[in-house]
């Protein structure tokens, strides 16, 4: 696997926002400056116990980065990530993180921004919200959660420059504040684009909703790939190196990722699911079986995740 080149940060300050989430301010041991990013980006942390696990900057870009600050929800099915990060992390202690990375960016020639955030998935959609506010764009913030004791990040949301444009929609709140993403989502106004963050069921419950708007009007960050999403095996094929001028087989069991690894060809990888987009390389995307889910119909035209993709027949052209 190729590994980022990390930095260290260390943690400054931690704040329960929820029962099951907590805040994680990150800053630089020696009080310089972050590396910049946008709205919308994420991060890798490394953990202890030897976990990593992304996680969405939750809170809008303003010159040079003097902190990061992320949510992290404590799952009752941690594969051992958020449980590390509850149990584990405290403050002072001193943590590997990538740069910066952004898969989930604004989209420069929206007319209207629609913000669907779903639980801990409001964290990217709260800094794009606050960029947006920034700048005198066009936005409606719409977050769903169980119930007011179950919003993070609620001072964030009920700040003067967010509240004008906030619905907030509780499980347990009065029904008629509730929000019917059909209605919702019924007629899409020119130049409208959306942006979709949260758990598995809502993504797809919103995904329904929207079937009819533009593919490249809907944006989406996922926590992980759906159960039902097959991101590894499929029929053998061969990488076409256009740059290199050389071929390599991928077996059916086998990602082209690890294909390319194990010629010695260094791809950077993190999630492995298609999330991400650390993965992603310039090729004939209209060849490709595109299992990711980071790229927009017009990017997997002229890219490709290689993770998860495979070769729609028996090769696949890279710009590699």
């Amino acid at each position: 696997m190729s590994l980022e080149r990390t930095l260290t940060v260390r943690v400054e300050r931690i704040s329960r926002q929820t029962p099951e989430i907590l805040a994680f301010e990150l800053a630089h041991p020696w009080g310089r400056p972050l590396p910049s990013y946008e709205a919308g980006a994420h991060i890798d942390v490394h953990m202890p116990g030897g976990f990593s696990r992304q996680y969405s900057l939750a809170r809008a870009p303003s010159g040079n980065a003097a902190s990061y600050v992320i949510g992290v929800k404590r799952e009752l099915g941690s594969r051992g990530g958020s449980a590390s990060m509850h149990e584990r992390v405290r403050e002072g202690d001193l943590l590997p993180i990538s740069a910066p990375r952004n898969t989930f960016p604004l989209r420069e020639e929206a007319k209207h921004h629609l913000l669907l955030a779903g639980g801990i998935g409001m964290t990217p959609l709260l800094a794009m919200a606050q960029a947006l506010a920034a700048r005198g764009a066009g936005f409606t913030l719409c977050v769903f959660a169980r119930s007011e004791e179950h919003l993070a990040f609620a001072d964030a949301l009920h700040a003067p420059a967010l509240a004008p444009h906030l619905r907030l929609h509780l499980d347990q709140g009065d029904a008629s504040q509730r929000i019917d993403l059909r209605a919702l989502l019924a007629e899409r106004a020119p130049g409208t684009h959306l942006y979709v963050c949260g758990p598995g069921g809502f993504m797809q419950a919103v995904r329904d909703a929207a079937a009819h708007w533009p593919e490249d009007a809907l944006h989406a960050e996922y926590f992980a790939a759906p159960t039902d999403a097959n991101t590894t095996t499929g029929l053998p094929f061969t990488l076409k190196l256009a740059r290199r001028g050389i071929s390599v087989p991928v077996a059916a069991d086998q990602t082209a990722v690890d294909a390319l690894h194990e010629v010695g060809i260094d791809i950077p990888v993190s999630c492995q699911q298609g999330l991400c987009g650390t993965c992603v390389v310039e090729g004939d995307g209209e060849g490709a079986e595109h299992r990711d889910f980071c790229l927009t119909g017009s990017e997997r035209r002229h890219k490709v995740a290689l993770c998860c993709s495979r070769a729609k027949g028996t090769e696949l052209v890279l710009q590699l």
